[in-house]
């Protein structure tokens, strides 16, 4: 039922690499990667059951993702990264440290070091109208601006008020638009403008990123891809990276493609991203890591790093929903947390870092159907640690009736059509004390323990089915959003 979803929306040593291939004798470190790897850990655990865990060969396989990237970052350190799997089918070519992924949205947080940097030189002040520092395309002026102007604080903390949560790609037989050709609604997304007073809302908005993009492009004369190689990615260190949009020569010798939900291949490998401040960033778990050790780095006092400490003080700062000036933000003091989750075409990564502690987890995957297995990865890592970034739910489960657990069997369908499909069905069996959803239109089963009884969990990825209690007919909503009337 995780496609329903889909279907209906859409510790301190030194730097060390690790490839795929196994080594002929163990070292501790390679033992310690071993029990992360055999290790992982759903995201449901059942009070009074052992805790099931599984290997990330296998988890790969359940999830379809052929190619994964992982980094872990301990005190401030790099502990180690390693690659698994295949980049390219068609090549055979494997996935190592040095591999680059689409990093989709963990774009933002990084390009968001170009409009930083422009502000700490005093070429642009965060809470000016950015109209003033943009030149051909401006912001349009309306009911919404003419109360309160758009500002790249604005902007970096998805709080200006502008359209278009994010962005498809483009195929590699497609034409390859502008930035102004975006921006305006002129290529496979909707036009970007304020349709709320600017700061009244927080409203996540790639098209927010691209007016920041624009605006970097414009104060500093050259396109942020440029501008990333020249003035941000040298003091990063991170020679991985690019946003280079279409990929550049120099970086075809060891990337990834692109792979569906099914782990079939993305026609062309993989989508390109004109929005680059947005999606377009192309780099590795390792280059990555370089990132939050430096912000970790600054904010303890470090100098001479891509940004002053003030300014990395600034960007760890919360706006509207706990947003910094670029990176989501979460805890606060000793526990505060940066990072950024990021999706394109065939790619699912995440992103999570402590300020404080230095520590670190990177995640990426060149698969959409990535996220269940990074989330168990990071549940090993950070159980295997002690590092609290996550950790299994921790769930009772109740035994009903089976009289009460038949009425709710039959066949079910949901109060939409959905493209393509139309109708939509699902059926719905008992098997013990669980509720077992067979859904055809994708050939997926899962299987749901009872928490009341009215509630279900599937153990495996977290789904939550809730029939609406006292219901003359049996109805249900999944994960609070999708709802099913029973019909046979």
């Amino acid at each position: 039922m995780t496609k329903i979803h889909q279907r209906i929306l859409q510790f301190g040593i030194a730097f060390v690499l690790f490839q795929c291939a196994p080594k002929e004798s163990s070292t501790p470190l390679e033992e310690e990667i071993a029990q992360i790897e055999n290790g992982l850990m759903g995201e449901i655990h059942i009070k009074g059951e052992p805790m099931k865990t599984y290997s990330i060969e296998e988890q790969m396989k359940q999830f379809n993702v052929p190619g994964l990237s992982i980094a872990v970052v301990l005190n401030g350190e790099l502990r180690w990264a390693k690659g698994y799997g295949i980049a390219n089918s068609e090549t055979g070519s494997e996935v190592d440290a040095q591999t680059l992924f689409q990093a989709g949205s963990i774009s933002k947080p990084l390009a968001a070091l170009a409009a930083l940097k422009l502000w700490e030189e005093g070429k642009v002040d965060l809470d000016e109208d950015v109209n003033t520092y943009l030149t051909g395309w401006k912001v349009e002026q309306n009911e919404f601006t003419q109360k309160e102007d758009v500002t790249l604080r604005l902007l970096l903390t998805h709080s200006a008020g502008m359209t278009v949560h994010g962005f498809p790609g483009y195929k590699q037989e497609d034409e390859f638009p502008t930035i102004e050709t975006v921006l305006n609604g002129e290529g496979n997304t909707g036009r970007i403008f304020a349709d709320t007073i600017p700061g009244a809302i927080w409203r996540y908005s790639g098209g927010g990123y691209t007016i920041m993009e624009k605006a970097v492009e414009d104060v500093s004369g050259m396109p942020l891809e440029a501008y990333m190689e020249k003035s941000i990615f040298p003091l990063l260190q991170m020679e991985r990276s690019t946003y280079n949009q279409p990929l550049t020569e120099e970086f075809l010798d060891n990337f990834s493609a692109a792979y569906d939900r099914d782990g079939n291949l993305i026609s062309g490998l993989y989508h390109n991203y004109p929005e680059q401040a947005a999606a377009g960033l192309w780099t590795t778990p390792a280059d990555l890591a370089k990132y939050c050790i430096q912000v970790h780095e600054i904010f303890k006092g470090k100098e001479d790093g891509v940004l002053k400490k003030e300014t990395i003080e600034a960007m760890l700062t919360k706006h509207k929903n706990d947003w910094g000036l670029g990176p989501g933000l979460q805890g606060a003091g000793d526990s505060l947390r940066f990072g950024h989750g990021g999706k394109n075409a065939g790619f699912t990564n995440d992103m999570q870092a402590y300020a404080n502690d230095g520590d670190a987890i990177i995640v990426m995957t060149n698969a959409d159907q990535g996220g269940i297995l990074i989330r168990q990865i990071m549940n090993s890592i950070s159980y295997h640690y002690n590092l609290g970034f996550s950790k299994p739910e921790i769930i009772e489960v109740v035994t009903l009736n089976e009289g009460v657990l038949q009425k709710l069997a039959g066949k079910y369908k949901y109060e939409n059509e959905v493209d393509d499909i139309g109708a939509y069905f699902v059926t719905l069996s008992v098997e013990g004390n669980s509720l077992v959803v067979d859904d055809p239109n994708n050939g997926e089963q899962d299987t749901l323990r009872p928490t009341s009884e009215s509630t279900f969990r599937d153990v495996s990825d977290g789904d939550f089915m809730k029939f609406k209690e006292g219901a003359e007919t049996p109805e249900f909503t999944w994960n609070n959003r999708f709802r099913f009337y029973k019909v046979e």
